[in-house]
């Protein structure tokens, strides 16, 4: 398998156009065309009210931990990721910090995009379905992680992972067809 490029979770229309620049740029170096990774934190609840409150408590938890240490988020960051990730955050901030279907900004731009630090928030259909819509423009690869680790392990274990394997599996076949 090619090394992976990997990018945070971005928007749609941001990843698709940075997966194009870095297959042109790879192609006119005639070198081997990459894989994609992208990492996110998937919020997850049996109904999507409920999961989009979590998102609102994850991020009263963080500004008030943010407050309690003095953290501010300061300058724009040196890395062309990270500053891709304030810009979207902070356009969308009178919005909840959401984006395209499911993807959620506000700890980004809270924290000045450090780390893995965007969401897909809601159903785990519906969470599984917006990672596909990634897997659609050329991401072959998730790092995900959790905002409770071991908790948010457990539930994509038993609830994200089968039904992304599946979703998958089932797009498989359609792509050979249209290639064909």
């Amino acid at each position: 398998m090619p090394t992976p490029f990997a990018l945070w979770g971005e928007t749609h229309e941001q990843v698709r156009e940075l997966l194009g620049r870095v297959r042109a740029a790879v192609a006119k170096a005639g070198r081997p065309q990459p894989a994609f990774s992208l990492s996110l934190r998937p919020i997850l609840a049996d109904t999507e009210e409920a999961a989009w409150a979590k998102a609102d408590t994850i991020h009263e938890k963080a500004k008030a931990l943010l407050d309690k240490t003095g953290f501010r988020r300061g300058d724009l960051p040196s890395n062309e990721g990270a500053r891709r990730l304030i810009a979207i955050a902070d356009a969308a901030a009178d919005k909840g910090h959401r984006h395209d279907k499911r993807l959620w900004t506000a700890i980004a731009g809270l924290t000045g995009a450090k780390g893995n630090s965007t969401s897909l928030v809601g159903t785990p259909d519906q969470v599984a379905d917006a990672l596909l819509d990634y897997y659609d423009l050329g991401i072959t690869t998730f790092l995900i992680r959790g905002f409770d680790p071991l908790p948010d392990a457990i539930s994509y274990g038993r609830e994200l992972l089968p039904r992304v394997r599946r979703l998958v599996a089932e797009r498989r076949p359609a792509q050979a067809a249209a290639a064909e």
